[in-house]
């Protein structure tokens, strides 16, 4: 059941200009008097984030003394937990030999030690690693890669990228062109590329015909894509870019069986690239090393990006991962990628990754994530499946998300202010455990209908994959805590409206 309309696009409600553009203060967090003295840039100018004086496995503590559980790993990054000392020593024996070498010239064994454990075997045709300093450089590094492909192919003509709508895919301006959260776009509509259009998410949960069953869903989507195709032209089209699961946009949403195949072959039918994004679901967090590993046979990228679970939030990087099908006509013309940053492949950042890396390939990390998850969904459901205003529990290994909705079974959304999900990530910050919030899911603005009256939220919950059961039970008791706690305030609210 899905209330509102399928094929309208969002447009701006009165309350999508707000300053705060998504930002929530925790519960911890207090306003600040506007002349206060930081020096510091912070998200917001009216609240001052907690500080973090220091952090182990997965435990976060605040400079007051208080331990928080990171249940989400800020925002999906730390997979192997805070603090590990295989890492810093890794990181310091880097620091001992090098610590930096511009790569127009240069390049370190980490570096290519790296590229190697990522890509040992050419997993799926994967040939080659670009490695840069977060997912938003890693996007703008596959688009332009995949535009210089068709031009030394000489397809000059080739100019449009069609990515999905609630879609993140970065904060750079090409980036941020591609997505689809409406709400971090807003001050910046004008600087944006003019040549990408979207089309509809794979969000069964909200989108899905009452009338159709999975199959047809997959197909109608399939059909609006190749009807995009052949409005711009497939002759004029560079790539499709999609995240295999989709991230806090919209909550963990998979899409349905099928699609991803469906969309291989229609890209393929037309010599279009597919150009994955797994910065926030790859790299194992789905219980398989790649994400699209789950998509079954034959759904493979062309260019993928990596990013948060590469290094474990111990150093910054993110990375390019590059079919043999490009390399090859790279090879074949300039034997260059004309792309370049002062920071790729920068040792220190390398070396933390490929310490974390070696951990994860040692201790058979993604294969736990895998099985943590069934325990983590097993939770969730068992107890917050129920709750009157739990819509939709979804995700894969230890990335799932629960959308929040007016009630349970109509899929509709809640009234505009009422910040359900933001309410339930700072009662539960405040009970001791970290979630990560979202809202405005349904179209990456508004709630049902398309109109100004109504909002969704949802919270992500995703841990280090070296999380024990018994911490994912405190996690998720928490979490129904918070939950229960706003559905009596929420409906108290609600009831004097």
């Amino acid at each position: 059941m899905a209330p509102h309309d399928k094929n309208s696009d969002p447009t701006m409600g009165p309350y999508s200009t707000s300053p705060s553009y998504g930002f929530q203060p925790l519960a911890t967090q207090t306003k600040q008097n506007p002349d206060s003295n930081h020096a510091m840039l912070h998200r917001s100018l009216a609240y001052k984030p907690d500080t973090v004086s220091h952090a182990s496995g997965v435990y976060l503590t605040l400079d007051s003394g208080r331990t928080i559980i990171d249940a989400c790993g800020g925002a999906a990054v730390t997979c192997i937990g805070h603090g590990n000392p295989e890492v810093f020593a890794a990181a310091l024996s880097q620091m001992n030999k090098v610590s930096y070498v511009h790569t127009g010239a240069y390049t370190t064994t980490v570096a290519e030690d790296l590229a190697h454990i990522i890509l040992d075997g050419n997993p799926y045709g994967l040939e080659k690693a670009f490695f840069v300093g977060s997912g938003s450089e890693a996007m703008d590094a596959a688009l332009k890669l995949a535009r210089q492909y068709f031009y030394e192919k000489d397809e000059k003509e080739r100019k449009f990228l069609v990515a999905r709508k609630q879609s993140y895919h970065g904060n750079t301006i090409g980036a941020m062109s591609v997505s689809s959260n409406l709400p971090r776009k807003i001050p910046y509509e004008p600087l944006l590329l003019p040549n990408v259009s979207h089309v509809s998410p794979a969000y069964a949960y909200q989108y899905k015909q009452d009338t159709e069953t999975e199959n047809e869903y997959v197909s109608r989507l399939a059909s609006e894509l190749d009807a995009e195709f052949h409005r711009l032209g497939p002759q004029n089209v560079i790539a499709f870019i999609a995240e295999p699961i989709v991230g806090a946009t919209t909550g963990c949403v998979p899409a349905p069986p099928g699609y991803f195949r469906a969309v291989r072959d229609i890209c393929t039918k037309h010599g279009i690239l597919l150009i994955l994004d797994e910065v926030m679901c790859g790299m194992g967090r789905t219980g398989s090393l790649f994400a699209f590993e789950q998509e079954g046979e034959g759904v493979v990228p062309d260019i993928m990006t990596l990013g948060k679970g590469l290094g474990g939030g111990y150093a910054p990087i993110a990375g390019v991962l590059v079919h043999s099908k490009v390399v090859d006509v790279l090879r074949a013309g300039t034997g260059m990628f004309n792309h370049g940053q002062t920071y790729q492949a920068h040792p220190l950042s390398c070396a933390t990754a490929l310490a974390v890396q070696r951990i994860v390939k040692r201790e058979g990390l993604v294969k736990r994530c895998k099985a943590m998850g069934v325990v983590l969904e097993r939770l969730l459901k068992g107890n917050l499946g129920e709750k009157k205003h739990v819509g939709d529990i979804r995700g894969r290994g230890l990335f799932w998300g629960i959308e929040f909705v007016r009630e349970k079974g109509s899929e509709e959304a809640f009234e505009p202010g009422m910040e359900f999900g933001m309410r339930v990530q700072r009662k539960a910050f405040e009970f001791g455990t970290a979630v990560y919030p979202g809202s405005a899911t349904v179209d990456g603005v508004k709630g049902d209908n398309g109109n100004a009256d109504s909002e969704n939220s949802v919270v992500l919950v995703a841990p280090p994959y070296t999380v024990a059961e018994e911490e994912l039970e405190v996690i998720v008791r928490t979490l129904a805590e918070a939950y229960d706690a706003v559905e009596r305030d929420v409906d108290t609210i609600r009831a004097k409206i």
